[in-house]
C-alpha cells in the first residue's frame, strides 16, 4: 500500500491525533521563530553596546532593514502560534 494511502487512512481512523500533531508542528515552528528573533535582536544591541563603549562612533540601534526582518518573524511566528491555538481547539471538537 503506498504511504500516502496508509497516512490518509490513519488520518481518517484518528482525526484529532492527527490534528494535535500539525498544532505541534505550527506552536514549535512559531515558538522557534520567536526565540530566533529575540536571540538576533539580543546579539545585536550587545555589538552596539560594545561598540559604544570602544569610543566608536554611536551606532544605531537597529537598522530598518532589520527592524522590518524582526517585525516579519514576529508576524510569521504569531500567525503560526494562532493557527496552533485554532487547530488544538477544533481537535477538541473532533
Amino acid at each position: 500500500m503506498p504511504a500516502l494511502q496508509s497516512a490518509w487512512i490513519y488520518y481518517l481512523n484518528h482525526p484529532a491525533f492527527v490534528l494535535n500533531a500539525l498544532a505541534l508542528f505550527y506552536a514549535l515552528s512559531g515558538a522557534w521563530l520567536v526565540f530566533a528573533t529575540q536571540y538576533r535582536s539580543r546579539r545585536a544591541s550587545f555589538a552596539v553596546s560594545v561598540a559604544n563603549h570602544a569610543d566608536v562612533a554611536p551606532a544605531q540601534e537597529l537598522d530598518p532593514a532589520t527592524q522590518r526582518i524582526n517585525r516579519l518573524f514576529y508576524a510569521v511566528a504569531s500567525v503560526c502560534l494562532g493557527l496552533a491555538l485554532i487547530l488544538s481547539l477544533i481537535s477538541t471538537q473532533v
